[in-house]
């Protein structure tokens, strides 16, 4: 399934309307972070007698109906998320949710049809450069691919988990090295340039890197977002990064920590929860109430704000 990390969407709709959408959606996601395939297929199929036009839960519906043994639903699905926009053939190649469907002449004619379509789109492309930042990019989120389903699985704190996670520490490393050659020697190349997707494996590897390279190069990515090299929602999450390894408060919450005690997740210190909603839609990011419901969480904003102190002292031990 697609990475959160990567989703940025917004439903443009009635609020009433929309919001029994997203509901419907996010029922959908628990169920499959459950691993219940067969009901959150049930509840993708109600979403979609709403609404139909979001690239991305279609692809994760097609996933969730792959997982659950339905292989025409999950083609259909999946070209009708490439009908409405989808082009992330690199995480589809490599998506393990898929693998069922591998083999089968409908995945084959699915694959091409989605390269043809990122061949017309990419004329005047520097294809040695997209290339490598392709390559980094199946290496950044395979390896996350991994430590979530570990994750689901064994558990925080896990022998398992664990060992991913050395991995995925050490593949950061390597990664990190070529992005900052590259960010150094060429800038933030943007999609008219790069594609798309390799356009976003700067952002992806910057955000995973440590925060003296966050804060070198988030100045860089604000002019970026200026010159329409970057998405201005992928900036906000690391403006929240950087703002809470620096002791601040973050804006948009966008990170969200574990209670090893409570065995919760939580949004991490934000800064006036009050107006987040309005920050966040500033920037192409949906309600919080939405967002956190991926970790479990029910958004309750009076709720927050009490725990708020306690949340900011756990956050200094």
């Amino acid at each position: 399934m697609k990475l959160k990390l990567l989703t940025f969407f917004l439903m443009v709709c009635s609020l009433a309307f929309g919001q029994d959408y997203k509901s419907t959606i996010a029922q959908a996601e628990q169920f499959y972070n459950a691993k219940d395939y067969a009901k959150s297929t049930a509840k993708y199929k109600e979403a979609f007698k709403i609404e139909q036009k979001n690239s991305n839960d279609y692809y994760n519906a097609g996933c969730s109906a792959a997982l659950s043994g339905k292989k025409d639903l999950a083609f259909e699905w999946l070209n009708l998320a490439y009908k409405n926009g989808w082009t992330n053939l690199q995480h589809m190649k490599s998506d393990t949710d898929l693998k069922t469907l591998h083999g089968n002449k409908n995945w084959d004619s699915l694959i091409a049809a989605i390269q043809q379509e990122i061949d017309k789109k990419e004329v005047g492309i520097d294809k040695p450069l997209q290339t490598e930042l392709l390559a980094i990019y199946n290496d950044d989120q395979t390896i996350r691919q991994h430590y979530m389903t570990a994750l689901k699985e064994f558990g925080n704190q896990s022998k398992q988990a664990d060992s991913i996670a050395k991995i995925m520490g050490h593949k950061d490393s390597i990664n990190l090295i070529k992005v900052k050659d590259i960010l150094d020697k060429k800038g933030w190349v943007g999609p008219n340039k790069v594609g798309a997707q390799a356009n976003m494996t700067l952002f992806l590897v910057i955000q995973h890197s440590d925060l003296e390279t966050q804060q070198k190069y988030l100045p860089m990515m604000r002019e970026a977002v200026k010159d329409k090299n970057a998405q201005a929602s992928a900036l906000a999450l690391l403006e929240d990064r950087v703002a809470l390894g620096e002791g601040k408060k973050q804006t948009y919450g966008s990170q969200v920590g574990y209670d090893n005690k409570t065995q919760k997740n939580y949004v991490l210190p934000l800064e006036d929860p009050d107006n987040v909603d309005k920050r966040r839609q500033e920037v192409g990011l949906g309600p919080i109430a939405e967002y956190v419901k991926t970790w479990n969480i029910v958004w309750n904003v009076e709720e927050y704000k009490k725990m708020l102190l306690e949340i900011e002292k756990q956050q200094k031990k």
